[in-house]
């Protein structure tokens, strides 16, 4: 989808020096407002985190009609029911002025670069706290430490009322799906709506359909992408010796080729980010308000 304002958006992640992000909101009558706090490790291997409790939704409350309706247009996590969603989503992205849309082109639609893995799904609700820890390759981080989507609110209990309605929508197979953004500086996917979806999902030992929103990558960039796969399909057509089987060698080359050009296009871009005013003053001042006594371990 293309967007064409506001420049600067409502939900944004900002930035100062020694690699510390903070994801902020703007709030009515309350200007921006810090939500996240962030600071990349040294060594690139994951980032402190820690959540004040102050992020809202810019979606509004789903209907509880809306799910079957939906459903009957198709079965969750099918094209039809897919489409529908993410129409949906569109819609309310584009109204909300505290949500993350900014000029430029954007993807709404499932994961398709393979980002979830599906062991770390177990570590998301027993090791979900505000203040911890994401580590991105490992490297002899706590096993838990391994998750794949962020939450920006704590998750709630698996019996709170909300999920437990939420539960019986996933038995019943119409559950809507989970609403994700992806942050680059995160190296992440934060859950911009469906916290209690998340959770009555994998309360039921299931997964939930995730749809998620990314910068969608320029000619330039997807012109780069896809010099390696074009490269390597023009060197598998050189080996190709005459003979009988050359046609049907060459069309499944062709194919293959086809295949890596359009997963060329689901890599999202780069996400953006704004400078924080004040600098890194200014942002260890506001983590010491707003997350007190939070200590990011970043130099290793």
């Amino acid at each position: 989808m293309r967007v064409d304002s506001p420049v600067i958006p409502g939900l944004r992640m900002e930035c100062a020096d020694g690699r510390r992000l903070v994801l902020v909101q703007e709030a009515a009558g309350r200007g921006p407002v810090p939500v996240l706090f962030a600071r990349q490790r040294v060594t690139h291997r994951g980032l402190h985190y820690a959540r004040t409790g102050r992020y809202v939704s810019p979606l509004a409350p789903l209907r509880a009609g809306q799910a079957r309706g939906y459903a009957e247009f198709g079965a969750p996590g099918g094209a039809a029911w897919t489409e529908r969603w993410a129409a949906h989503a569109e819609a309310e992205l584009r109204g909300a002025e505290a949500g993350p849309l900014h000029a430029g082109a954007w993807r709404l639609a499932p994961d398709a670069t393979g980002w979830f893995v599906d062991g770390h799904w177990e570590h998301l609700l027993p090791h979900d706290r505000d203040r911890g820890h994401l580590t991105w390759f490992g490297y002899g981080d706590p096993v838990g430490d391994a998750r794949d989507l962020l939450p920006l609110r704590a998750l709630s209990r698996p019996d709170a009322p909300r999920v437990k309605a939420y539960r019986r929508q996933y038995r019943e197979g119409v559950l809507p799906p989970v609403f994700a953004w992806w942050i680059s500086g995160l190296n992440v996917p934060v859950v911009l709506d469906g916290h209690d979806r998340l959770t009555a999902a994998l309360a039921e030992a299931g997964r939930p359909e995730v749809l998620i929103l990314s910068r969608a990558g320029d000619a330039r960039a997807l012109a780069l992408y896809a010099e390696r796969p074009v490269r390597a399909y023009e060197e598998r057509m050189a080996a190709l010796e005459d003979g009988p089987l050359r046609v049907v060698q060459a069309s499944a080359a062709a194919g293959r080729l086809a295949r890596e050009l359009a997963a060329v296009t689901d890599i999202p871009a780069p996400s953006r980010a704004w400078p924080f005013p004040g600098g890194v003053p200014a942002w260890e001042e506001a983590a010491a308000a707003y997350v007190p006594g939070w200590r990011a371990e970043a130099d290793r």
